[in-house]
């Protein structure tokens, strides 16, 4: 497995991602197909600034055309304050590969070199039983429940939080 920085040719896998009823089940359903390039375009921006890291999963070094997801790790304002969060999202054809475990681990190793990020959170869905598994295994604290916004809406999601110099197992 391999972890690339987002490009501008990466808007057919949004698409996939995020225009897909089956892939945003747990995130409310899918998002317009209108506007898709432009979260493209933020986060190739905000990712060649270093603000944010926007890693595409590549399953197969040998295919590096071949993405079967993303991993991404942002600073969050909200209104107790800022913080870093952690997401993830991988393809239905690449489930259950442990592809976005090894992903969500490898950037979460690359924010302990890296230092600046501090305690990372996650809020995978409540009914998200692979996230949920993957906060888990890789160390996470569970917080409880909480209702967090999400593209114009709000998702019943649990709060995990990490702190990968020390807790990342």
């Amino acid at each position: 497995m391999l972890l690339r920085d987002v490009e501008y040719g990466d808007l057919d896998a949004y698409v996939r991602m995020r225009c897909d009823p089956v892939m945003m089940a747990e995130l409310g359903g899918p998002l317009p197909r209108d506007g898709i390039e432009a979260k493209v375009r933020r986060d190739v921006q905000r990712t060649e600034a270093g603000t944010d890291w926007t890693k595409m999963i590549v399953p197969d070094e040998a295919e590096p055309t071949v993405v079967a997801g993303l991993v991404t790790l942002w600073p969050h304002d909200s209104d107790t304050g800022s913080f870093s969060e952690i997401g993830w999202m991988v393809l239905p054809e690449f489930q259950g590969r442990a592809l976005g475990k090894r992903a969500a681990r490898s950037l979460l190793e690359l924010a302990r070199e890296d230092g600046r990020w501090g305690l990372v959170h996650a809020f995978p869905a409540t009914t998200n039983p692979p996230s949920n598994g993957i906060c888990r295994a890789l160390g996470f604290r569970f917080l409880g429940e909480e209702d967090v916004p999400f593209a114009d809406r709000l998702l019943r999601s649990n709060h995990w939080v990490i702190d990968p110099r020390t807790d990342l197992v």
